[in-house]
């Protein structure tokens, strides 16, 4: 029996993968609202960004925190301006309306930073043999190989 499935030209991305996945859904219209908050700096730039932050979109109508009273004037008479931005950005006309509400936009969150590298301790002569006599048994090298990478993680972090 062949096989019908058409192959792939490349990888697709995960939110590509999750549109085809949700599309005919309601979860499929909610996915492209989130994009709005993956578009807000680029689309209004960062000195908007950083005085204001999406804190939710409902109906059309997007709800910006604003930290200050004269930013909130400021982007009240450039609500049309972000409005075609953000649209263009999404690629289509999702936003309607912004709502300006006064409050300390929190900024998006930093990345951690990756735990530090530990260095492994080296291991004492008694354990490299413990190691040998335990892997002895195992025939393959490759597994041979693979396991006693293992023990040595593994004694080597006690």
């Amino acid at each position: 029996m062949a096989d019908r499935r058409q192959k792939m030209r490349r990888p697709q991305t995960l939110a590509a993968l999750m549109e085809s996945v949700f599309r005919g859904t309601p979860a499929e219209k909610r996915l492209r609202e989130g994009k709005i908050w993956l578009v807000w700096e680029s689309a209004v730039g960062e000195q908007i960004a950083a005085r204001a932050r999406p804190v939710r979109f409902a109906g059309g109508v997007l709800t910006v925190m604003v930290a200050s009273a004269p930013w909130m004037q400021q982007l009240n008479f450039l609500k049309k301006t972000v409005i075609e931005k953000l649209n263009h950005a999404l690629g289509e006309s999702l936003v309607t309306d912004i709502y300006l509400k006064a409050g300390k936009p929190e900024s998006p969150k930093a990345p951690t930073p990756p735990p530090p590298v530990r260095r492994p301790a080296p291991l004492s002569p008694q354990a490299q043999e413990r190691i040998a006599a335990e892997t002895a048994g195992i025939h393959d090298p490759e597994l041979r190989a693979a396991f006693a990478s293992l023990f040595k993680r593994h004694l080597s972090e006690k």
